[in-house]
């Protein structure tokens, strides 16, 4: 739980407390509506399940995909809640609404007064009532938590069964195909999102997602889900016999509104919280806005009507009184693994419409028009969807569209009659139409912004009108209205993208300001660079104390609370609290002592989980917090970095010593390079391999610095990557001796050290500055190598081992020593 202002703040100055029940889209943009108008009109706090600050879920799709992080879908942070003065409280979910008290309690025992509410409890995933549905590893998708069970799952199991060929459906098997998974998509319709696409248009998605290798089976009804003797998940039975393996199961089988606070309190519920037209529940000091609401006899479950729906509660509960709800019209514009999608009104006709059909399955490209007399009436756009905010404006409007009816297929830049022939589509728009349906920003809005606030670039339009930061369908026409009203100052997306929201500074610039400057803490940093936060955010502040560390060695000053928890608590944090514990075992080997001490730790602090890595070691799971000195101590073993930005593992085959095919002595020399590299801290994690013969064993190819021994010596391969996206490691030298072998692999790993990006893999590294480029700096130019793994040497000597209970108090390294017991 996380807090701003105490609690016996809420109402000290005299303001009545409003109290939101969500800390989600709907609930935190009913409050942002309400602080744009209202500022001081409430103190407020807000109660969230979830443990984290208000994210867009809509881009849940892209963190799944492994193509974006967490950090980078959240919409409010914490500094948000903290400016506005609001408490929130995260992690404990309201189980208490008592109208008659008119408090609002959670599950940790909060308990706080109201004088309004604002339910924002959203909708939660729906579950087939079929057998097995309770099994391990059969999970929803609707929030970040079941995003990140996914991806774990998909760590060690490799086939997934998804249930629901919906939007959702369609967004988590191809995340989960992305991560490596085998994938069958079990739907019970003919088509893929009969929603919202015809049947041709839905054809055409499967085809291009059968293209990445996902599976299909349509017109299937799921009977049961089957699991092993230990209670997990392992096939899908479907109604006519056949049988599905499956690891993991996602069931994407639409949502129901989340009434039960609402029914519990008392208050007026069908399917949804039933509301009127300023979005008041029965109790006229309860409002509700999102998914969770009834309006009309409608649900709805997109982004644009819950947006449409918060301006009114803002509207209300500021007390201006003259906004109504009357109801959304809805048009779908969604972006599904990359395709463009949209859909409008009654896309699939009957006896009395005509339909105008233009389709291009070569070209990725189907439109469809469906028309009613005069008037368009539906629309489906498969691939290009950029005139569907037209369509829908005809649609709305009911505009008579006769004489537009031979030029209607090819969209409104090719009409002829707008007087502004050879001008791109923005240029034509009225101000008030549509741009950003996810957030329903016009183009007027855009253009003020533009104008008003002097905006050059894309991300700055984004953060001042929101328009393009939901779903990016609508990320081109946003820059073409840019680039109409900024004309010539119009600034193109950079390729160098600044470090945070805190700064305008690249990595790279902080990198150089830190050396020239011999900056040696982060609040120097962000003086001499002019942070425009005081205390920076939760992206860059790692960042800079790694690069502080990484260059003035024994020198920059530590912050340990500007390290993620795993570095900071020095063992990595499970899902239920506790932590692993994995001993390091020099180059994969140990011994019968080590074996020893690790059982009698296993007993004597009843860790339940003992797993072998793809590492080669031992990983002790379910470690308690209080637990962590004393297993650390009783192993006597370096606690190996099995969640740091730093050396993970050095793996080995056994090489000549053992194999009658090895060709070189692999086992000992992974043992010396893991033990000359083993405190060194790195941008992102850092995986070696070697092997003792070109049969690789040690999938030397896939890591980031892989040793292969041939006859005449070794060969050195780099930026390799075993992981999201398998990437082969690339030949970099060849060299005769181990010496050589650990002079070269150390430079490499120093010239990333010092240049890579903070959480950049070696392998993006060396694609954005060049394979050619590292090896002029490592191979080609000998005193440069070795300044290079001098350096690196400097670095790492003297540097204690952070999992000794016995070290001195005043004891630094480049990792966080918590005290002298390094308790976390």
């Amino acid at each position: 739980m996380t807090q701003h202002r105490q609690d016996g703040d809420s109402g000290a100055r005299g303001r009545p407390r409003l109290v939101v029940i969500g800390n989600g889209m709907a609930g935190m943009r009913t409050l942002e509506e309400l602080l744009a108008i209202a500022p001081d009109t409430y103190d407020v706090t807000v109660f969230g399940a979830e443990p984290h600050p208000n994210y867009n879920r809509i881009l849940l799709s892209p963190v799944l995909a492994g193509e974006q992080a967490f950090e980078d879908i959240i919409l409010n942070g914490p500094d948000w809640y903290a400016a506005h003065d609001i408490r929130l409280h995260t992690g404990s979910p309201v189980t208490m609404l008592d109208r008659v008290r008119r408090t609002v309690s959670n599950e940790a025992g909060v308990s706080v007064p109201y004088d309004r509410v604002l339910i924002a409890t959203g909708a939660r995933p729906g579950r087939l009532p079929i057998p097995g549905v309770d099994l391990a590893g059969v999970l929803g998708y609707r929030d970040i938590a079941d995003t990140e069970s996914m991806i774990a799952a998909a760590a060690t199991a490799s086939r997934a069964v998804v249930i629901g060929g919906g939007l959702l459906g369609l967004e988590a098997a191809n995340g989960l195909r992305c991560r490596g998974m085998d994938v069958t998509v079990v739907h019970l319709p003919a088509t893929l999102m009969e929603r919202q696409l015809d049947a041709a248009a839905g054809r055409l998605l499967q085809k291009s997602l059968a293209a990445r290798g996902i599976r299909f089976v349509l017109q299937a009804q799921t009977s049961a889900l089957i699991g092993d003797d230990d209670g997990h998940v392992r096939a899908v039975f479907l109604a006519d016999g056949t049988r599905l393996a499956a690891d993991l199961v996602v069931m994407a089988v639409g949502i129901a509104p989340n009434v039960d606070l609402a029914q519990r309190a008392g208050l007026h519920c069908r399917r949804g919280i039933v509301v009127n037209d300023t979005l008041q529940t029965f109790d006229p000091r309860i409002y509700a806005v999102g998914e969770c609401v009834e309006h009309r006899g409608q649900t709805y479950g997109l982004v644009a009507p819950l947006f449409e729906m918060a301006k009114v509660a803002a509207n209300h509960l500021a007390a201006r009184g003259y906004s109504r709800y009357a109801g959304s019209v809805t048009a779908t514009k969604l972006k599904v693994t990359g395709i463009d999608l949209f859909s409008a009104g009654d896309f699939e006709g009957n006896e009395d419409t005509e339909e105008i059909v233009l389709s291009d399955p070569g070209g990725g490209t189907y439109k469809k028009l469906v028309l009613q007399g005069d008037r368009l009436v539906g629309s489906v756009l498969y691939g290009d969807t950029v005139d569907g905010s037209w369509y829908f404006g005809l649609m709305r409007d009911r505009r008579n569209v006769a004489e537009l009816r031979g030029r209607l297929m090819f969209g409104e830049a090719n009409l002829g009659d707008t007087g502004h022939q050879g001008q791109h589509r923005a240029a034509t728009m009225p101000d008030e139409a549509e741009v950003c349906g996810c957030n329903g920003v016009c183009k007027g809005t855009i253009v003020r912004a533009i104008r008003e606030h002097k905006l050059f670039a894309l991300e700055d339009v984004r953060r001042h009108t929101k328009a393009s930061a939901s779903c990016g369908s609508c990320t081109g026409l946003v820059e073409q209205i840019l680039m109409t009203v900024a004309g010539a100052d119009y600034s193109a997306t950079p390729t160098a993208k600044p470090l945070c929201g805190c700064t305008d500074r690249t990595h790279a610039d902080v990198r150089h300001a830190i050396r020239d400057a011999h900056l040696l803490s982060i609040p120097a940093v962000m003086h001499f660079l002019e942070w425009r936060t005081p205390d920076g955010c939760a992206r860059c502040r790692p960042a800079l104390n790694y690069y502080l560390l990484s260059t003035w060695p024994h020198e920059a000053q530590d912050d340990p609370q500007s390290r993620y928890i795993n570095e900071r608590a020095l063992a990595n944090i499970q899902k239920d609290g506790s932590f692993s514990v994995v001993p390091r075992m020099w180059g994969g080997t140990t011994s019968a002592a080590e074996l020893r001490r690790i059982a009698d730790v296993v007993d004597r602090y009843r860790i339940p989980t003992v797993k072998i890595t793809g590492g080669q070691r031992i990983d002790l799971l379910g470690v308690q917090k209080q637990d962590l000195p004393a297993v650390w101590r009783d192993l006597d073993m370096p606690s190996g970095h099995a969640y740091a930005k730093a050396l993970r593992t050095v793996k080995t085959c056994v090489g000549s010593e053992w194999c009658r095919f090895g060709v070189q002595d692999s086992t000992n020399l992974g043992i010396d390079l893991e033990r000359a590299l083993w405190r060194m801290v790195a941008p992102h994690k850092v995986k070696l391999a070697v092997s003792g013969c070109p049969r690789n064993c040690a999938e030397s190819g896939i890591k980031d610095v892989g040793i292969i021994g041939v006859e005449s010596g070794w060969e050195i391969y780099v930026a390799g990557n075993g992981g999201i996206k398998t990437e082969v490691a690339q030949f970099f030298v060849k060299v005769k001796t181990a010496a050589e072998v650990l002079e070269h692999t150390g430079a490499f790993l120093q010239l990333y050290r010092e240049e890579g990006h903070y959480l950049e893999r070696t392998v993006h590294f060396v694609a954005r500055v060049g394979l050619d480029y590292c090896r002029r700096q490592v191979v080609d130019d000998e005193a440069r190598r070795r300044e290079l793994f001098d350096r690196l040497m400097f670095a790492l000597r003297d540097l204690p081992d952070p999992w000794r209970v016995d070290q001195p108090a005043g004891a630094r390294s480049e990792y966080a020593l918590l005290g002298a017991t390094a308790t976390p």
